[in-house]
């Protein structure tokens, strides 16, 4: 049975959970999320001054991440109100970020209808956010569009691991134990931590999300399993753009 992501209940679930998202996510993570995001910034990091999108940002983590390794413009984006409500009253409490000048922003907005020109970031990064796009080829497809030719997109997200072993123990947790928890936690109507697993199931992980990645249009397609493949890490460069020979006159 495929799972519901409109948009209009992916919106309201999130906001209904938004109040105890980041303390559920370092609980039921056990603090792994800090890894992970730290694992993204070093592996796919800033080269150069070009600005930085994350999209999808929820609560801002991977954003405010990726500013303490840049020190430069960097915006986040979300259609979930209430998250970015969160992520701004967070950024108030980042006192560096705040006084350099150049801090984070955070925008509404549709992974799938970013209001960006083409061609504007270095870096383009989704966390555990793209299997929550109704439309994942076209959410790839705008975070493809304002990268910067030569930039790169990089999506981190959960998977299940490999080994035959922990990954029966990690099924278990994750669809049984988890979605407890986390409706205990986050009372809310939409399931949420029953879509969680649920989702993770239906999302194409490994090979076949570096194929869609390739697809879009991505090179260098790359992917690196985190925390025996709890999560993993995918990354991809933009092509440069080849300019045509101009064309010249042979005198007769």
């Amino acid at each position: 049975m495929s799972v519901d992501k409109s948009e209009s209940r992916i919106r309201r679930m999130f906001a209904e959970i938004a109040p105890r998202y980041d303390l559920l996510n370092h609980l039921l993570s056990g603090g792994t999320d800090y890894y992970w995001r730290w694992k993204t910034v070093k592996t796919v990091a800033p080269e150069g001054d070009a600005p930085i999108l994350d999209v999808c940002t929820g609560t801002g983590d991977l954003a405010m991440a990726y500013w303490k390794k840049t020190r430069g413009r960097v915006i986040g984006t979300d259609f979930t109100r209430e998250m970015l409500e969160l992520a701004n009253r967070k950024l108030a409490g980042q006192k560096a970020i705040i006084e350099s000048g150049r801090p984070v922003s955070f925008l509404a907005a549709d992974t799938q209808r970013l209001p960006f020109a083409d061609d504007q970031f270095q870096i383009v990064s989704v966390a555990f956010g793209l299997r929550n796009v109704a439309d994942i080829q076209r959410g790839l497809d705008e975070m493809i569009r304002v990268c910067k030719p030569g930039g790169r997109v990089v999506v981190l997200e959960f998977s299940m691991p490999s080994n035959p072993v922990v990954g029966r123990v990690y099924r278990g947790y994750f669809r049984h134990v988890l979605p407890r928890v986390g409706q205990l936690l986050a009372r809310n109507r939409h399931a949420a931590y029953n879509y969680l697993p649920q989702s993770v199931a239906q999302f194409p992980e490994g090979k076949a999300l570096a194929s869609v990645m390739e697809a879009c249009g991505l090179q260098s397609v790359a992917w690196k399993p985190l925390t025996g493949g709890v999560a993993t890490l995918y990354y991809g460069r933009k092509p440069q753009r080849h300019r045509e020979p101009e064309a010249t006159s042979v005198a007769s």
